[in-house]
């Protein structure tokens, strides 16, 4: 059943560098590919999802993010992607930059992480089959 035209389906994905527990977590190789390759690639599988973005700081990971096939609409300001700074903020932000700059407005939106990468595709679309 192919539903990618029921509604707008925003798969977000959170990528900031400057981890200090394990540097650069968010691009390292897990089985060849960086780890925001692997759910950038599970996403863009999914039945449901139409459009993909990566909220990241660094041009480098948006370079990355890019090259594997998601959106990276602006990058995060540094004041969100602090050791500190809660996960829903950097998500406000993204939701409000691509309502004003693209009049976009997603009807649901399912967040994604890199650092989980036995998640599966088939996860994720039973993720938004229990929204809809």
């Amino acid at each position: 059943m192919e539903n990618k035209k029921k509604g707008n389906i925003l798969g977000i994905i959170g990528a900031r560098s400057g981890s200090k527990g394990v540097p650069n977590k968010n691009i390292r190789l897990f089985n060849g590919k960086p780890l925001m390759g692997l759910i950038i690639e599970k996403a863009k599988k999914s039945k449901y999802i139409n459009k993909i973005v990566i909220s990241t700081d660094s041009s480098e990971y948006a370079d990355i993010g890019k090259s594997f096939g998601a959106e990276i609409p602006c990058l995060r300001p540094k004041n969100l992607a602090e050791d500190n700074s809660p996960e829903i903020e950097f998500v406000k932000h993204m939701l409000k930059y691509l309502s004003d700059k693209e009049d976009y407005k997603p009807d649901i939106v399912v967040r994604m992480m890199t650092t989980i990468p036995f998640q599966t595709t088939e996860d994720i679309d039973k993720v938004v089959e229990i929204l809809l």
